[in-house]
């Protein structure tokens, strides 16, 4: 493993260094920061099913600036076969603490300045509004993976795909779970799974199932019994989640109405 790791991180050191470099030859003036944040900034980079996230601050986002940046996003995405960047004016950075408060908070526990100012340390987080967002992302992955279900009903491999596929996002959403409850998560995702289900009385041999697809292709199960516990041990998570807290931004603004 730590040769593979090896070998993977100058190829991934190569990959960021020459998309800074593009994208200060195509927005020099403009470019205010380039961030790297997610497993590549926290250290658990796995070459096989991670992903390069960067953010891009630029103070113009007019449709002519990003004109000037799209052969680079282009050649980041069809290319480097890695996720767009996420583009943010410093303004917008402001004022979207509110909504993608488990974005940022990602980025402010982990993240690494390939460019510019450091504009996330001095971001002010609502965690009142981060529970809720961690429980709507919930129930939207949730709902996404029943209806995955009926699509592939009796097609045990586009049923592995899904479990596979979905959960990276699931385990952010763990992970943020656990910050919900007022405690600092662990780095290792099998540590992330056992506090997880261990605070929301979820079901961690699930989770654990759905981490050995995505990290070998296979699990222990008949992939339908798999599927059914993993949906199960969602539904745990949300269901402890909702009662955890109450929702108390919700609370004051009916009050202050009646």
């Amino acid at each position: 493993m730590a040769e593979q790791t090896g070998r993977s991180l100058p190829s991934m050191e190569a990959k960021l260094n020459e998309l800074v470099h593009r994208l200060k030859d195509a927005e020099a003036a403009n470019l205010v920061s380039v961030i790297l944040y997610g497993s590549a900034a926290r250290g658990d980079f796995h070459p096989d099913h991670s992903d390069l996230n960067v953010l891009c601050v630029m103070k113009s986002l007019a449709i002519e600036e990003l004109g000037r940046v799209a052969q680079v996003v282009r050649w980041w995405v069809v290319e480097q076969k890695q996720p767009s960047p996420l583009f943010f004016t410093p303004e917008e950075l402001l004022q979207s603490a509110d909504v993608f408060s488990i974005e940022l908070k990602d980025m402010q526990d982990s993240r690494r300045i390939l460019f510019g100012a450091d504009p996330i340390a001095d971001l002010h987080l609502p965690m009142n509004l981060h529970r809720i967002q961690v429980e709507h992302e919930l129930r939207t992955v949730l709902l996404n993976i029943r209806n995955a279900y009926f699509r592939s009903h009796g097609n045990a491999q586009e049923l592995n795909v899904v479990l596979r596929e979905s959960f990276s996002s699931v385990l952010t959403l763990l992970r943020h779970t656990i910050i919900a409850f007022g405690e600092n998560p662990p780095a290792a995702p099998r540590d992330i799974i056992e506090r997880a289900a261990a605070l929301t009385g979820s079901d961690a041999a699930a989770f654990g199932q759905a981490l050995r697809l995505r990290e070998h292709g296979e699990a222990h199960m008949e992939i339908v019994k798999v599927y059914g516990a993993y949906l199960a041990a969602l539904e745990s998570a949300v269901r402890a989640l909702d009662k955890h807290l109450p929702k108390a931004e919700w609370q004051r603004t009916r009050h202050a109405h009646s």
